[in-house]
């Protein structure tokens, strides 16, 4: 990606230093509980931050003290800049479009950046989580390494890659906004079964896609941010984070009742829809009954 103006986005919470905040005890809190419920809620298996809590409480007691300066390379402090960079372009984005298009005031999101464990007002934040948004508290939440992993593990290395993830996740604060997350959860709470409450997340995750296409469309064309092959990286990352590919990955089948986010093809397709459209109305995910 090219930004023409690299001006930093100034709501930016910057928690490395103390790699969050010590976890004491080997049990599980009620901070993690409630993180798992959390976790379900916006589509991320709740097994992961039960199943990670004991590690990331050995990780964060290994981390630095509060206070201290944050021991970053200068690759991660590269990482900082271009995250700073990409919300700021956001900022200017949602403000302008967020009013025409959703007929609301754009209220800017925080942006949490911190290593193993944090809290939020979601409970206990954890790295083993991914990047995400807190609802309650109305930040996002990432830790670098999840970088790192996109790139190793998920083979979907690239500048617009790591700009598509801060995307989708404030795709997740205009959702909150708009007043379709709390709908979604209580939909979720009526649910006869799992996978209808599933479902339900993968709409919300998909139309998340896409207003994070509606960025780019409008980052590109307003501020010719996209380079060539840009494009075809945020299709790269949201193939390999596709439910059916970590599925695969991870028990050799895929279950589709039990996604969360959608299949490697549906997060394409409504990424690409919304860098095609540029138009809200276009990713309603839930007025439509093939995904």
């Amino acid at each position: 990606m090219r930004f023409d103006d690299d001006s930093e986005s100034s709501n930016v919470e910057d928690r490395r230093s103390g790699g969050g905040f010590p976890v004491g005890g080997g049990t599980i809190g009620i901070g993690t509980a409630v993180l798992a419920l959390a976790a379900w809620y916006f589509g991320i298996d709740p097994s992961i931050v039960l199943n990670g809590s004991r590690a990331l409480q050995q990780h964060t007691q290994q981390t630095q003290t509060a206070g201290q300066p944050v021991n970053a390379s200068r690759e991660e402090q590269q990482s900082v800049h271009f995250v700073k960079v990409v919300l700021h372009d956001l900022e200017k984005t949602w403000h302008e479009q967020f009013p025409l298009q959703a007929g609301k005031a754009y209220v800017d999101p925080r942006l949490v950046l911190f290593r193993g464990a944090t809290p939020t007002a979601c409970g206990t934040g954890q790295t083993a989580m991914g990047p995400f948004y807190c609802p309650a508290d109305q930040k996002v939440y990432i830790d670098l390494a999840f970088y790192d992993e996109l790139q190793r593990r998920f083979h979907a290395p690239g500048d617009f890659a790591q700009a598509y993830v801060i995307a989708h996740e404030v795709g997740h604060h205009l959702q909150n906004l708009m007043g379709i997350s709390a709908q979604v959860h209580q939909a979720q709470e009526r649910a006869s079964s799992a996978a209808q409450a599933n479902a339900l997340s993968v709409r919300l995750e998909l139309q998340a896609d896409c207003f994070a296409g509606v960025w780019a469309y409008y980052a590109n064309k307003e501020r010719h941010a996209l380079e060539a092959g840009d494009v075809q990286e945020a299709i790269t990352a949201a193939t390999a984070i596709g439910d059916d590919a970590l599925q695969r990955a991870a028990q050799g089948r895929v279950v589709p009742d039990s996604f969360t986010h959608g299949s490697s093809q549906q997060r394409v397709r409504w990424l690409q829809r919304g860098l095609t459209s540029g138009s809200l109305d276009q990713c309603n995910t839930f007025k439509t009954r093939e995904l």
